[in-house]
């Protein structure tokens, strides 16, 4: 198989309030990638992942993400990338608002997210004219999951994806992770990897803002 390049992280640093939170962190992610990043609190997992994002600016070195710079060039960078936060965002939208705005903005059809939602088991049509932020931790994680899946993006990035869903709705949510039958690459910030097992192919670990571990698993 070919190996293409999703990431290119070179030397990156980031401080916050003087703190290098990211401290010379190189890490490549190849399409195929299907990482667990783990560490303790405070380790730099999503500051990293943010960063690659374009949520932050870095202090020094470089990302690339298919070979965009990702706040020169975020439209681009944002167009084939899928990220759930750890704590879903407080959208006023109401459900169908929301799904009418993934429509126009990621060219992904409503009736597709419909699709996903109700291979979560969230009963995704009776929910449409309440606004997002009244919905339930874990409605809006499914809902969310259900957005991502059906945008086909290149890289998945699920920050503590299960976090808010039961036994049951992990089932599903890693069922239809299997089932994803294109090539992509896929980031899980976690911090127990047996959460992810079966899914992973590559372990990163992560402390004090720096890469300790990068293995195939």
């Amino acid at each position: 198989m070919e190996h293409v390049k999703i990431v290119e992280a070179r030397h990156v640093v980031k401080r916050f309030m003087g703190a290098r939170v990211l401290d010379d962190v190189s890490i490549d992610i190849e399409l195929g990638d299907k990482i667990a990043m783990m560490g303790p609190n405070g380790a730099g997992k999503t500051t990293f992942v943010r960063s690659m994002l374009g949520f932050y600016h870095i202090d020094d070195g470089e990302i690339r993400v298919e070979g965009y710079d990702p706040i020169k060039s975020r439209v681009e960078v944002l167009k084939n990338i899928s990220f759930i936060p750890q704590l879903p965002p407080p959208v006023k939208l109401s459900v169908s608002e929301l799904l009418g705005y993934v429509q126009r903005s990621a060219d992904t059809p409503a009736q597709r997210v419909i699709g996903e939602a109700e291979a979560m088991e969230l009963d995704i049509k009776r929910q449409m004219e309440k606004p997002f932020f009244k919905l339930s931790g874990g409605m809006k994680q499914k809902l969310l999951i259900a957005i991502a899946l059906a945008r086909k993006s290149k890289l998945f990035v699920f920050d503590e994806p299960t976090a808010n869903l039961d036994p049951k709705a992990r089932d599903h949510f890693y069922r239809l992770l299997f089932n994803i039958d294109y090539p992509h690459s896929t980031i899980f910030i976690t911090h127990r990897v047996e959460e992810v097992e079966g899914l992973a192919n590559r372990k990163i670990y992560m402390d004090l803002g720096k890469v300790v571990e990068d293995e195939r698993i």
